[in-house]
């Protein structure tokens, strides 16, 4: 069951600051509201027995008063807008941690569900629209309540004629704003799904630009840029249209009302029973009503637009990890891996499973390395160990345990894991580095470099390992980045270390020379490695062959040559190909 989320339970943590925003709002506005009072006194002064024999010192303490009470409402706005910043900068903040936190605890599964450009403007664009609603809640939902029922009274007071004009108005102002409202609600939405596309285009680009450049394929990618780009301008420009016809419309219903108030003045004032200023008191009066009226319409669409945004950031809150962490941090053995009937599909997938009843066992120090077609499986069954995915059926053990009763971070610790694809980040090329351990000291960073066949290159470098590495790792080539990977896995000395296929940049020179330096290394740690090239495997104590999800050979280099038509295949094509011995 998905728990509810309660966004508004982070702003408890700023209430301080969110109760002192409207207050001093409400200073702010109470302080508006007697300007056209005070101003109405300085015309009545004035036009009184026809301008002449004025009594200046009314008007200039009248017009102290206006400053000072301008004053005040300057120094309760800044407050106010100081207060509510506090609050909703330190709400958006928390939500954005928070999501941050929830996103880096879920499955592999799940953030493939979620999609990566979908989880950025959730986490970007969707919390600072939600940022911004806050600040405008403890702002203009004091304003404009205020100067609706502040501005209605001090209107009445001068006459209650005057409410004639409000009591058509109101109705009509009313109705057009729910109009457009419940047009353009639905729309927010849509809006937030088309952000989502343009973001995953735009990642995809700049992630695989390298890709992009080698096919020339730069214009149908902006062609597919172009046709994402302009949905989200169709379905913008939609809602805008839709919001668009309220401006004017207000704005002629607040003219007219205007005129209609100056018209019921004008008559009053004829009667002698209302006085210029004050008609013009009540004209500001009106103004400032039916603008609280447009306040509120521009609150009801932050809210629209932030009520979408706040349901794509409770669904990534409120995801169930699929994948808890147990309690168990030592194992029974050690450096032992074990898969019993193992099965596996993803949530998503239709047909057969990619893993199909898989039982292996790989002991303390033995170097296992798993071959196959590509799609065979290999990858997802080693990104079982370290539970990246739970299989669907059956149990991988490692070190005598269920990885399910694992805590996870105990379990991974143990495990050194080479990516297929070599992740870098932004920072030194020692930073990256010491990735695999904390306070790593310069000597252990080099001699991990050593054995991963880094440090010729590296050393090489302008700044060494100071030097800088590009985003994504892109000033590097496929080799070099591939070696810094595995310098990374191999500074954490673990008990287990899984290859990915992550040795396909290497020559087989230098692979030969970083299996000789991992087992003089490392020569206690047990090693999985997936491998295309049979000369990157035949060393390994035994080969396991996968097919269509299945292990049908599980021995040594020579025992397979003599058992597995399907290893003497691939060894067949690949020796020929490279004009290898035969065994």
């Amino acid at each position: 069951m998905t728990k509810k989320i309660r966004l508004s339970s982070y702003l408890k943590k700023y209430w301080f600051f969110a109760l002192l925003s409207p207050l001093f709002m409400a200073g702010e506005v109470i302080c508006d509201l007697y300007q056209p009072k005070f101003m109405a006194e300085i015309v009545n002064t004035v036009v009184k027995n026809g301008g002449q024999n004025v009594d200046f010192s009314i008007i200039l303490m009248t017009g102290v008063k206006m400053l000072l009470i301008v004053l005040l409402g300057g120094v309760m706005g800044l407050l106010c807008c100081w207060t509510a910043s506090r609050a909703s900068q330190g709400f958006g903040h928390d939500i954005r941690v928070d999501s941050f936190n929830k996103v880096m605890s879920l499955s592999l599964e799940q953030t493939d569900k979620f999609t990566t450009g979908s989880l950025v403007t959730r986490m970007t664009n969707d919390i600072t629209t939600l940022q911004d609603m806050v600040q405008m809640i403890l702002r203009m939902m004091i304003r404009a309540p205020i100067f609706f029922f502040g501005g209605l009274f001090m209107c009445l007071s001068l006459s209650v004629n005057f409410s004639l004009v409000v009591v058509v108005a109101f109705p009509i102002i009313i109705a057009v704003v729910i109009i457009m409202l419940v047009r353009a609600v639905p729309l927010f939405t849509e809006v937030q799904k088309k952000l989502d596309r343009v973001n995953s285009v735009v990642q995809e680009n700049v992630t695989g630009a390298r890709v992009v450049k080698a096919f020339t394929a730069e214009e149908r990618e902006k062609a597919k840029f172009e046709t994402a780009n302009r949905e989200y301008q169709k379905i913008n420009l939609k809602v805008m249209y839709t919001l668009a016809a309220i401006g004017p419309i207000l704005t002629i219903v607040m003219n007219l009302a205007v005129i209609a108030v100056i018209y019921i003045g004008g008559l009053q004032v004829q009667a002698e029973a209302l006085q210029v200023g004050d008609v013009m008191a009540a004209a500001q009066y009106i103004t400032r009503i039916l603008s609280s009226i447009i306040m509120m319409t521009m609150m009801f669409q932050q809210f629209a637009r932030g009520s979408a945004c706040a349901k794509r950031v409770r669904e990534v809150l409120a995801a169930d990890t699929l994948i808890e962490s147990g309690d168990r941090k030592e194992g029974t053995e050690q450096g032992t891996v074990r898969f019993e009937n193992v099965s596996f599909r993803y949530a998503d997938a239709s047909g057969n499973d990619i893993l199909s009843d898989i039982s292996f066992d790989v002991k303390k120090g033995e170097t296992v390395a798993i071959i196959g077609a590509t799609g065979s499986g290999k990858s997802t069954l080693v990104n079982l160990i370290p539970r990246f995915y739970d299989a669907t059926r059956g149990n991988v053990y490692v070190d005598g345990v269920n990885v399910r009763d694992w805590d996870s971070e105990s379990l991974r610790e143990k495990i050194g894991f080479v990516l297929q694809k070599s992740e870098l980040f932004s920072g030194t090329i020692a930073d990256n580095i010491s990735w695999g351990k904390d306070n790593a000291t310069r000597e252990e960073i080099v001699e991990a470099a050593r054995v991963a066949q880094a440090d010729e290159f590296i050393s090489r470098m302008m700044s060494g390992y100071d030097s800088p590495v590009a985003e994504k790792g892109a000033s590097l080539s496929g080799g070099q980045k591939q070696r810094i990977a595995i310098s990374r896995a191999v500074l954490r000395k673990p008990e287990i270390m899984i290859f990915d296929d992550s040795t396909s940049a290497l020559d087989l020179v230098t692979e030969s020379k970083l299996h000789k330096a991992l087992g003089e290394e490392l020569g206690e740690t047990t090693v999985i490695m997936i491998a295309q090239r049979i000369a990157s495997v035949m060393h390994a104590d035994r080969i396991a062959v996968i097919e269509g999800g299945k292990i049908t050979a599980f021995d040594s280099h020579d025992n397979l040559m003599k058992s597995s038509e399907t290893y003497r295949d691939i060894y067949s094509s690949q020796m020929k190909t490279s004009g290898g011995a035969t065994a």
